[in-house]
């Protein structure tokens, strides 16, 4: 049985991910100190066989008897909400809580991977973003705590590859959806649903004419597992190339939720990207690996999770 340590575990890729793994007979254990994520994103998981939850901050040392196989960097801050109300949290645990966990992969000589971000691109300049992109980032900028925090991770988990031999792995996450979002972390699918069952108006920023590409997070695990087995110590992107309007988007969330809201307009935020596509060239030739569940249907199953659910 494979064991494996998965950071950021309750939140919502992070829990999803530690589900797939314990089906998949994995022993997990999942580390949270829950300033974003959420006991109830796991709770189902108590009591099952395999599953240990820890309770801890990763910018502390982290002590775990016992062999590890991997480790799963998924902690951090992820949405505009949370990293601009928690800018200085969000840098330590790019730095800081990578720096550990570094240091427990060596130690157990474990496979790390790391959950970086299609945000190291910045407002790029480039399009679609290929992973020998170098970015169009504002360090300075309010974006620039959780930008700048996963682009020293990227850095500090090569270094720690090539002056110590460590098997790593870099997975650039690109917009994911689904289950378990929170309805108030900022970011474009929850609001606008939530927004739309409420009946109330959804907010565009701008002119609605930026684009975003959107990855059902059951794709997303495949591919980040698809990473971890088969990947190199090169980046590689993982989200959907499908490109969608904001604007579009929006009025799809109305027709698809049956809401009577309307589309209203806000100023776009500061260093807002204009385009978000990834170029998954390198995710199909190795590793075999391209999203499959289409927006529609991936937007149904969270339309109903909300639903369901007041969380």
């Amino acid at each position: 049985m494979e064991r494996i340590l998965v950071t950021g575990g309750a939140g919502f890729i992070g829990s999803n991910l530690c589900d797939r793994l314990i089906e998949a007979g994995a022993s997990v254990l999942c580390v949270d100190n829950l300033l974003t994520g959420a006991l109830h994103n796991i709770e189902h998981l108590f009591g099952r066989e395999g599953f240990t939850f820890l309770k801890q901050d990763v910018t502390d040392y982290i002590h775990v008897p016992g062999p590890l196989d991997s480790v799963l960097h998924f902690a951090s801050p992820a949405s505009p909400v949370d990293y601009l109300e928690l800018p200085i949290q969000t840098l330590k645990v790019g730095a800081l809580g990578t720096h550990k966990v570094l240091g427990l992969a060596k130690e157990k000589r474990a496979r790390l991977l790391l959950a970086s971000t299609s945000e190291v691109y910045g407002d790029p300049q480039q399009h679609p973003q290929k992973e020998s992109y170098w970015g169009h980032v504002n360090p300075i900028g309010p974006r620039g705590v959780y930008d700048e925090a996963k682009r020293f991770a990227e850095a500090l988990v090569m270094a720690y590859h090539r002056v110590h031999g460590l098997d790593t792995r870099i997975v650039r996450i690109f917009n994911t959806y689904g289950p378990r979002m929170r309805r108030d972390d900022g970011r474009v699918v929850p609001t606008f649903i939530c927004q739309a069952l409420a009946g109330e108006d959804l907010t565009v920023f701008g002119d609605g004419s930026q684009t975003r590409s959107f990855c059902y997070v059951d794709d997303l695990i495949d591919g980040v597992l698809a990473a971890l087995e088969r990947g190199d110590a090169q980046p590689i992107n993982v989200g959907n190339p499908e490109e969608h309007s904001i604007l579009s988007f929006a009025e799809k969330i109305i027709d698809l939720t049956g809401s009577s809201s309307r589309i209203v307009h806000q100023p776009l935020p500061v260093d807002d990207p204009k385009v978000r596509q990834p170029d998954i060239g390198r995710a199909r030739s190795l590793l075999g690996w391209e999203p499959e569940v289409p927006l529609d249907e991936g937007l149904a199953r969270t339309v109903a999770f909300f639903k369901e659910t007041r969380r």
